[in-house]
């Protein structure tokens, strides 16, 4: 008998006749359940899919990825079967970077509408991440733990852990091997979000964002840290969907779903 291979996007809540659709990609060491909670808030004409890694959960028996472009291909072969409708996507910290190549994919192949590029230096700057093979396992929690990735509660639960820095070591190796070039830009508009108390990002670094679209560069500052993204009571759903509405209504849907969004310049909300 042979076996098919599941899907690696999650719908968590489907919806009958989205109009657009949002694809996100989760940090170093995290799976698709972290975009849950935003998949409740957005509403019914726009479903939200979630890539799992490999090596995590459902997927637990499969090697995690060495590099970020394996990650965009797998995404952008999956998500060829879902261009019924405009597509956007969505990182998150290091997720960031695999919605960026993936963009790029879809851009040949699919279209996609609008990168949403939330915590995250642009893919040609100095992320200044450490090698985490080195460091022990509280030097990792310590810093878990400043960022505020996980739970205190489950901090000292020793599976949890022991699992989360599994992920996020291999996670880390990929990241640490990642390439992009100052000059490799999407045709797309790119709306950074960036949290006011991210202790590992900051505005100056969010505007070089710039130079990797050759459309539209928006940046949008968000109330709370690094995890502000997902974290509760966010206000970033409200957000989200009114960009995709308004890039709905004016036609900006990616190369595969109408013309893109003309070159203006950078604006700045909170």
């Amino acid at each position: 008998m042979t076996r098919t291979r599941r899907s690696a996007l999650r719908t968590f809540h489907a919806k009958e006749s989205p109009f657009a659709r949002l694809v996100c990609f989760p940090h170093a060491g995290g799976t698709a359940n972290s975009f849950n909670r935003l998949s409740a808030e957005l509403p019914d004409d726009i479903e939200l899919l979630a890539f799992q890694y490999p090596g995590r959960q459902e997927r637990r028996m499969e090697p995690c990825a060495e590099q970020i472009g394996e990650l965009a291909e797998e995404a952008a072969a999956e998500l060829s079967a879902h261009t019924d409708c405009p597509l956007f996507v969505l990182g998150h910290s290091m997720g960031t970077l695999v919605a960026f190549e993936t963009a790029r994919l879809l851009e040949q192949r699919a279209g996609v509408a609008r990168l949403f590029a939330s915590a995250a230096r642009p893919p040609a700057q100095d992320w200044e991440e450490p090698d985490l093979d080195p460091l022990g396992d509280n030097d990792i929690v310590a810093e878990l733990r400043r960022l505020g990735g996980i739970p205190e509660p489950l901090l000292k639960d020793e599976d949890i852990v022991g699992e989360a820095l599994r992920l996020l070591r291999a996670d880390h190796r990929a990241l640490l091997r990642y390439v992009c070039t100052p000059e490799t830009a999407l045709s797309i508009p790119i709306t950074v979000l960036l949290a006011d108390a991210d202790p590992k990002n900051t505005l100056e670094q969010m505007r070089e964002w710039a130079q990797h679209t050759t459309a539209e560069l928006t940046v949008e500052v968000l109330s709370g840290g690094h995890f502000a993204l997902t974290a509760p009571n966010s206000g970033v759903a409200p957000r989200l969907t009114g960009q995709i509405r308004e890039d709905l209504a004016h036609g900006s849907t990616g190369s595969g779903c109408g013309s893109c969004a003309p070159e203006g310049p950078e604006q700045e909300t909170r």
